[in-house]
């Protein structure tokens, strides 16, 4: 497959199946989220939650209408994203007008919808035109006016500021609040207690909305940090708050004389006592000299960090409770499973052997009940016990098998895809399919569609490079991408692979100390997988600009939310030059498994066994410390240890003698967790967590272990990835929020 020299593909009536399912879906999601955000309106200021969540369900139309070729559902939906984006940025207010052409979308992608189920004429064209008019700006309320632009704010700053902070940066200026600039210097070995102790005073005076490191050259042992802050207080306030040791200066207003308009000049910083001089801190405050020069220059789209979120879309604002979880793009509503009539016809089977199987057991039930003590009355229960349980291994195997669904299904989805997208960009791509007839639980199969969508969107708009560059690089002008799924034990690896410019580890390290206001110290100790990890973290994003394919912020993170929501961990290999490989490993099932229960401090917790790679003893000296983290030595391996009691926060002291450690491991990935005792291994049907629990770390659900007593059952790929990747990307993200 080529692109530019596909043919148009008329959906086939299993495909326009598809699309009117999950299309109603997300019109359904559309539609409560818009009447929620009415009834949370207030005053024109939106909740930053409910505009998130109808502009995820927004994107996720644009994206299902445009792969199946609705274009009229297509360009509705993008206005209505670009609208909301304006809104949750603050560039437009949200008020009754507004809500009332936000509103009229629902009721027109509801008739798209029916007219492409019963595939009449699109009669809905000429409306779509009007209200995707209205809702890029000639209906509802204004624009509002950038208060940015009256203020001696030089452009520099702004570039280098966050989308959440020029929000946060505006709404300020809206207040009619005085804008500073606020410099101070630490040293180097205390500079993120010190920035922590200023940001702290700078709060109680006003919000503190962007902390830049300052390029000033000083002291070599220090570091200077310039925060901009909002607030109503009078300068000799914000002094007093900043403290005897800070340079304060208040950021004017330019003066209202036209095109030509010229900032007034601000007054002199006044130096504080035994201060350094500042040549920086001249005529005009936040001069381009400044600190802002210090992020470097914004780097190329890199394959595939862009398509990774820009903050305030993968989720709402630090400290905004999470957005409701319903904003699917290509899962199906529909809950059947297509199922051949001979597995039927087994199953139906099965259950009347279990039914003669209850008739033995009832008869000797009756025998017991009327006195009989023949000695083959324990031998006949025995034997019947047995029958049941080969019936019921029978019977849960056939279950399922009827839930396994061929990854195929979504492989060719992603294939129309490829097509329409590298028509569209004017790229020459090849997408090659192997293993579409590897199986999967159809929970899975629906949470990997999205994972999968994004990854392969992703390396067609970023990855992937123009012919002609292609060939100044020496490769083939048509580019390749590698989708396969192959089987391994009970586990399926699904990876997508392209052969494009790859990821550039030092471009991923300079984004993390720009964006995310990271020491540079923290970020080279992180090892190379860690640092390209950096790319799943919400807010992270080497693209520079917004494009109709990807930009928008519901990229990388979601995937691995998705992902790991299954019990999966997704891996990055990448070479700059020669392309990015994607692996997803996930388990064959989630519904029933074998899983071995284990105790650790005081309580009971079910460990599945596709995820145990062997049971050790070992002793207490045996143990051995590595940068703060329990390790013991196996067959000539260092191998990290987690203490299971440990992790879930529990205080109690492991008993005495020998550890029972057992070896756990996804994909390349290997941890020895360490429990109290071994309590047998047994089959268990895994239910999900109630809607308060979900998102607790380490759980994917609970199970009966058939004495009445729930447990929990771990999640392997959540544990390991938290132990093993957690902490060293959390030092480097400690600083993200915004204001921070």
């Amino acid at each position: 497959m080529r692109g530019g020299v596909f043919m148009a593909d008329r959906p086939s009536q299993k495909a326009l199946a598809d699309f009117i399912s999950e299309a109603q879906e997300i019109v359904e999601v559309l539609d409560r989220g818009l009447a929620r955000l009415e009834d949370t309106c207030r005053d024109g200021e939106a909740d930053l939650e409910a505009v998130n969540a109808v502009f995820r369900a927004a994107h996720s139309l644009k994206g299902l209408s445009a792969m199946f070729g609705v274009e009229r559902m297509t360009t509705l939906a993008h206005a209505l994203e670009d609208r909301l984006d304006d809104v949750r940025m603050g560039r437009r207010t949200l008020d009754a007008a507004t809500v009332g052409v936000l509103a009229a979308a629902p009721a027109l992608f509801e008739r798209i919808v029916a007219e492409e189920a019963s595939q009449k004429a699109a009669a809905t064209i000429e409306e779509v035109g009007e209200l995707a008019a209205k809702l890029r700006g000639s209906g509802g309320a204004a624009a509002v006016a950038d208060p940015t632009t009256e203020f001696a704010l030089d452009a520099a700053v702004r570039a280098v500021l966050t989308e959440y902070e020029e929000h946060r940066l505006r709404a300020n200026l809206m207040k009619g609040v005085h804008l500073y600039r606020v410099r101070l210097s630490f040293d180097l070995a205390t500079f993120d207690t010190g920035l922590d102790e200023l940001k702290k005073r700078l709060k109680a005076a006003g919000e503190v909305i962007s902390t830049l490191p300052s390029s000033e050259v000083g002291d070599p042992n220090a570091i200077s940090f310039d925060v901009l802050l909002g607030s109503a207080e009078p300068l000799e306030r914000i002094r007093d708050a900043a403290g005897s040791s800070a340079l304060v200066e208040e950021i004017p207003r330019r003066q209202a004389s036209g095109a030509g308009a010229t900032p007034v000049a601000p007054p002199a910083p006044v130096a504080p006592a035994g201060a350094k001089p500042d040549a920086a801190l001249g005529a005009t405050p936040m001069d381009a000299s400044e600190a802002v020069q210090v992020a470097p220059p914004r780097a190329p789209p890199v394959a595939p960090g862009p398509v990774s979120a820009p903050p305030a879309t993968s989720g709402p604002p630090p400290g905004a409770p999470p957005a409701a979880a319903d904003d699917a793009t290509l899962r199906s509503i529909s809950q059947a499973v297509r199922v051949d009539i001979h597995k039927l016809d087994r199953l139906m089977n099965l259950v009347g052997e279990l039914v003669l199987v209850k008739t033995s057991l009832l008869g000797i039930a009756e025998r017991l009940r009327s006195g009989d003590e023949s000695t083959t009355l324990g031998l006949e229960l025995h034997r019947e016990c047995r029958s049941l349980e080969r019936k019921l291994n029978e019977l849960q195997g056939g279950i399922l098998e009827v839930r396994m669904v061929p990854l195929g299904q979504i492989f060719d989805k992603l294939s129309r895809m490829v097509r329409k997208l590298a028509r569209s960009l004017g790229k020459q791509v090849e997408l090659e399919v192997q293993g579409s007839e590897v199986e999967l639980d159809k929970l899975i199969v629906e949470n990997l569609s999205d994972p999968l969508m994004h990854l392969i969107r992703n390396a067609l708009d970023h990855a992937i490079e123009p012919p002609d560059l292609r060939l100044r690089a020496g490769k083939s002008p048509v580019g390749k991408i590698t989708l396969s799924a192959s089987q391994m034990g009970s586990h399926v690896l699904v990876s997508v692979a392209d052969d494009g410019a790859g990821i550039d580890e030092k471009l991923i390290r300079e984004a993390a100390v720009q964006h995310f206001f990271s020491s540079a110290e923290a970020v080279a100790q992180l090892s190379r997988r860690d640092a390209l990890n950096l790319i799943f973290l919400p807010g992270f994003s080497t693209a520079k600009q917004v494009t109709a394919i990807s930009g928008r912020g519901v990229g990388l993170d979601v995937v691995k939310n998705n992902i790991a929501s299954v019990s999966g961990i997704i891996d990055l290999h990448t070479e700059p030059g020669k392309g990015t490989r994607f692996e997803i490993t996930l388990p064959v099932t989630l519904a029933i498994i074998r899983a071995l229960a284990v105790s650790a401090a005081g309580r009971t917790y079910a460990l599945p066994l596709n995820s145990v790679l062997e049971i050790v003893t070992v002793e207490p000296s045996e143990l051995r410390t590595i940068e703060l983290r329990d390790v013991i030595s196996l067959r000539g391996s260092t191998l990290p240890l987690m203490r299971l009691g440990r992790f879930f926060g529990s205080g109690a002291s492991p008993p005495p003698g020998p550890l029972f450690v057992v070896v756990v491991g996804l994909a390349q990935e290997r941890l020895g967790v360490a429990v109290d005792g071994l309590l047998g291994q047994q089959d268990v049907v895994v239910k999900p967590l109630g809607s308060a629990l979900v998102g607790v770390r380490g759980i994917s659900g609970v199970t009966d272990l058939g004495n009445r007593r729930t447990i929990l059952v771990l999640d392997v790929g959540a544990i390991v990835e938290e132990v093993l990747h957690g902490e060293g990307l959390a030092e480097v993200t400690h600083q993200s929020e915004p204001g921070m």
